[in-house]
């Protein structure tokens, strides 16, 4: 499930960077998470009241924490699969996930 959904951020990402002329290497995928860590601070701190909220309503509030949120995550499993980084695997050692089971028939 994680490959093909950052497959899916690859394509949208490539299509992206050819548009604007944006060469992706090695520090941009970086670069870009830093980036975007920083966007989603700064609507959590306009959501929660500890900065300017420039006229936007609660619902546009809401919605750019869940955009923010989405861009986050879009760019983590994008430096995951830049950097051959089995993401699922990793989740299951590092957060003791037991490997999912299929119920018997």
């Amino acid at each position: 499930m994680l490959r093909s959904l950052a497959d899916q951020f690859e394509t949208s990402s490539a299509k992206y960077a050819a548009a604007n002329g944006i060469e992706r290497d090695a520090d941009w995928f970086l670069l870009k998470l830093q980036e975007e860590v920083g966007e989603l601070t700064q609507a959590w701190n306009r959501l929660t009241g500890r900065g300017r909220r420039r006229e936007r309503t609660q619902e546009e509030l809401d919605r750019d924490l869940a955009d923010e949120t989405a861009d986050l995550l879009g760019h983590i499993l994008l430096f995951a699969r830049r950097n051959d980084i089995d993401l699922a695997a990793a989740i299951e050692r590092k957060w003791r996930f037991q490997p999912a089971q299929t119920p018997e028939a």
